[in-house]
């Protein structure tokens, strides 16, 4: 499995933007995805994920109300919905498989990686 992330670029405060993962391969649909975001000088945290069968989905408190996790099986696709955004918010984003099914905010529990995509808020 190889994931792609795209979607990323820079908004003003307050703005929007989608981030997309797409996959690779047959087994997308049956583990858990997440992404995590990683700003300079920190380390990579974790943002959001969503279980297998789309029931369960997590977010980190900093972005809880602000973004959706969702996923487009028949497309293989995990997306990350970004409102509200702010300066605070500007990382590079990663799309990461799973081992498990369920949710998983640990990245330890992540096996397959994306590139990373930037976003930039600016203020």
């Amino acid at each position: 499995v190889q994931l792609q992330a795209s979607g990323g670029g820079l908004v003003q405060a307050g703005g929007s933007l989608r981030l997309s993962c797409t996959a690779s391969g047959r087994t997308f649909s049956s583990y858990a995805m997440g992404w995590f975001r990683q700003a300079p000088g920190k380390e990579r945290e974790f943002v959001a994920t969503i279980g297998w069968g789309d029931v369960s989905t997590a977010y980190a408190d900093s972005v809880k109300g602000r973004f959706t996790i969702s996923r487009d099986t028949a497309k293989n696709t995990v997306y990350l919905q970004m409102n509200s955004l702010k300066p605070e918010d500007t990382a590079v984003y990663f799309c990461a498989r799973s081992r498990l099914f369920i949710v998983a905010l640990s990245s330890d529990e992540y096996d397959i990686w994306g590139q990373g995509t930037q976003v930039t808020v600016s203020s």
